[in-house]
């Protein structure tokens, strides 16, 4: 008596899968990449007073204006 499952495909149709699989996510990320892309180049920013901003310091986000 065999036991077969779904993982146990072998040669083409496991190749088949396997190759559908990673199209499938490789058009996932394309798309979820040109979302974040097209999102981003229709925000931009300023930073005012420029010259007030000192290297270490932990309030230097606080110069950064965000034009949404």
């Amino acid at each position: 008596m065999e036991h077969r499952s779904i993982f146990a495909f072998e040669a083409i149709p496991g190749m088949l899968i396997a190759t559908l699989l990673l199209l499938s996510i490789l058009a996932g990320l394309t798309v979820w990449g040109i979302g974040v892309q097209k999102a981003n180049s229709e925000t931009f920013y300023t930073i005012k007073d420029a010259k007030d901003i000192k290297m270490i310091d932990t309030t230097s986000a606080s110069h950064i204006v965000i034009h949404k």
